[in-house]
């Protein structure tokens, strides 16, 4: 039995990972799903202690799953936790560097245009309609209602404060690669691309699950399985 800790990206909460953690309960493993301060005044120091909350208040070490923007919190975590996580899965993200930001990934073009939105300190979800994005919203035509009834505005400033670590030692570590192919990524990685700090050091498995930016709702079944599998 593994006990796992499942952290959301933008706009969403534990909620998005209901048809991933069911199979991993049906198995006998110990589901965590998250929700994080989606408040205006949340922060990122805040978000990073949640997780490690969460993760010191399990018996036994677990398994820390991150998609996204949560790769961020869930970053700074392992650093606090030590060994307390044995495994740390990085979804459609990863261990990134100190002063990493996430409204940066894109450009200076997208981060302004994103903050145009920002009402009150909070970022509007975006459509989740495959017909604006094929390529990001790959297999969310059946779920897009659903997740548009459920996600939320999300803090800005938790966009655009910078990630702060020490060390780029990690646990054993896995990406679950979506939207870049797994040559790409490993290209990166040899190259020292700063989205995979260190892996080129560590102990690292990467895990290609070709869909849009949010297997947990286009492709459960299978990233259940790949967390199963340990």
């Amino acid at each position: 039995m593994t006990e796992f800790v499942l952290v959301p990206g933008m706009w969403l909460g534990g909620w998005a990972w209901d048809a991933v953690a069911a199979p991993l309960r049906s198995a006998g493993h110990a589901v965590t799903a998250l929700s994080l301060d989606l408040a205006a005044t949340a922060t990122l120091d805040a978000h990073t202690a949640q997780i490690a909350a969460a993760v010191e208040s399990s018996a036994a070490p677990v398994v820390l799953v991150a998609h996204s923007y949560g790769g961020f919190p869930a970053r700074a975590a392992v650093e606090r936790l030590g060994s307390r996580v044995s495994r740390v899965v990085y979804v459609e993200s990863g261990p990134m560097p100190d002063g990493s930001v996430q409204a940066d990934f894109q450009g200076p073009e997208a981060r302004a245009l994103a903050e145009r939105s920002v009402v009150d300190g909070l970022l509007p979800p975006p459509s989740f309609d495959p017909a604006d994005d094929p390529a990001l919203f790959a297999g969310l035509s059946e779920a897009a209602p659903h997740i548009r009834a459920h996600a939320v505005p999300h803090p800005w400033s938790t966009a655009t404060a910078a990630l702060r670590v020490r060390s780029l030692e990690q646990p054993p570590t896995d990406l679950v690669c979506s939207t870049i192919p797994e040559p790409a990524v490993r290209e990166m990685i040899a190259a020292g691309h700063p989205y995979f700090a260190g892996l080129d050091r560590r102990d690292y498995r990467i895990h290609a699950l070709p869909t849009g930016h949010w297997p947990m709702f286009s492709r459960p079944a299978d990233l259940a399985a790949i967390l199963a599998a340990g």
